[in-house]
């Protein structure tokens, strides 16, 4: 039996076409194993939004032809897509295949296995018009089920080479959406999370269906507990959308809506299509009508012409706001966006020295948060045991508290009752009812 390993960088979006390419493996009578083994196939599916995830793919291609120098490796996904020239000719590669297509990927790795030397199946992106379907039957490693609903962007961000890589939005037919998760659900699983590059813009290209109306067609399959969306823009947080929103009782009281920066000059050169004065509105939309909610986002620091006056107007917009948590990162440029020659870019010392704030800012935020919740009890899904605490086991609350119990692994993919007892960290410790 030949043998194929996967290695996945980046997005939840990539996770899930991992996932799916897996399975056209497997159904081609293929084994799956572990990357450091030895394997005829490592397929690299590749990270392009910052500098280091692409460092990170370039490296993951010379282990792989170093654990086995007669294998095919295949380097797949947004890397592959912007730099496919470049990409194809780093040592060792023999297949390289971007954002579309993947459905053809076994059929490419037997062509070159049969002796065709190396193939570059990367076509242009921007044309594309009609959403891969690339299916998941199972997540066996997961106990929430990540869901692709959507793919491509057209915000055009100026820091951002996504939609170079991933190209215009395309949205998945509401039916294989509902098929799918009717599928997860019939293998046990309690919770869905809907993914995918924009998937604000779910519904755009297809004219007679929106985000919301999706969400409302999951909630209404049996087996599923816990709906939770991926990255929302605050735009789409309207009147109407938190009126609807609030009425639907699996939807997770869990909120990721993108920031980027709290300074509104610094959101202008960004291209992002809000300002926090907005943000703020929308932020105050779900707070004011939906309990407990937890808010979380992105921040990057250090974009080109961030004096310490913007940072500041950040720094406190962040306070202000009191995220649940925030996912922090340094501005990294990427060629082909236009803020990669953006004059004023900010040294790298003084990158590390905000990200720290942030960071700090973030742990701050957690505790004070999970603080609220203690005394009270929580349902929570159970995930995995902890690696670091033998015995205990990690899962969360619908609004995105990270809980530890003591248990065993018949937790896992349950969802129980806990008392919230001590915040630890970024965690709260609790005790199973």
């Amino acid at each position: 039996m030949k043998k194929v390993a996967f290695y996945t960088l980046g997005c939840k979006v990539n996770q899930y076409e991992t996932e799916a390419i897996t399975e056209l493996f497997e159904k081609a009578g293929y084994e799956v194993v572990d990357f450091g083994d030895v394997a005829d196939v490592y397929i690299i599916n590749t990270c392009t939004v910052t500098g280091e995830s692409a460092r990170k793919s370039r490296q993951m291609i010379r282990r792989a032809k170093a654990i086995n120098e007669d294998s095919v490796v295949v380097v797949a996904g947004c890397y592959a897509q912007t730099e496919a020239e470049e990409v194809a000719k780093i040592p060792g590669v023999n297949l390289v295949i971007g954002t579309k297509d993947r459905g053809r990927i076994v059929e490419y790795v037997q062509e070159i296995m049969d002796g065709r030397e190396s193939i570059n199946a990367v076509d242009n992106i921007m044309r594309e018009r009609q959403f891969e379907e690339l299916k998941v039957g199972n997540f066996k490693e997961h106990t929430r089920a990540f869901v692709k609903i959507q793919d491509g962007c057209t915000q055009f961000c100026s820091y951002c080479i996504i939609p170079y890589a991933r190209g215009p939005v395309r949205s998945r037919a509401p039916g294989d959406i509902v098929e799918e998760i009717q599928k997860i659900a019939e293998k046990g699983f309690k919770e869905v999370v809907l993914t995918g590059i924009h998937i604000a813009s779910y519904g755009k290209d297809l004219g007679n269906i929106s985000l919301l109306d999706i969400v409302n067609k999951v909630h209404e399959i049996d087996g599923i507990e816990r709906i939770r969306l991926g990255s929302l823009e605050p735009t789409v947080v309207t009147v109407d959308f938190v009126k609807n929103i609030s009425g639907l009782k699996k939807l997770c009281p869990h909120y990721h809506i993108s920031l980027q920066s709290g300074c509104d000059e610094t959101l202008k050169r960004m291209n992002r299509k809000y300002t926090t004065s907005q943000y703020e509105t929308a932020v105050n939309l779900l707070r004011e009508n939906i309990d407990d909610v937890a808010i979380t986002t992105d921040v990057m620091v250090g974009f080109p012409g961030e004096t310490e006056e913007e940072f500041r107007q950040t720094y406190e917009f962040l306070k202000k706001i009191e995220f649940m948590r925030m996912h922090v990162f340094k501005f990294s440029p990427r060629k082909g966006t236009p803020a990669y020659s953006f004059k004023n870019q900010v040294t790298a010392k003084e990158k590390e020295k905000r990200s720290k704030m942030v960071i700090a800012l973030s742990m701050e935020n957690t505790i004070k948060f999970n603080k609220r919740f203690i005394g009270r009890v929580a349902p929570v899904l159970f995930e995995q045991e902890v690696p670091s605490m033998p015995g205990y086991y990690e899962g969360l609350t619908p609004n995105y508290i990270r809980v530890l119990c003591k248990g065993d692994n018949r937790l896992k993919g349950e969802i129980r009752l806990v008392s919230m007892n001590e915040t630890r960290e970024d965690f709260v410790l609790g005790e199973i009812i």
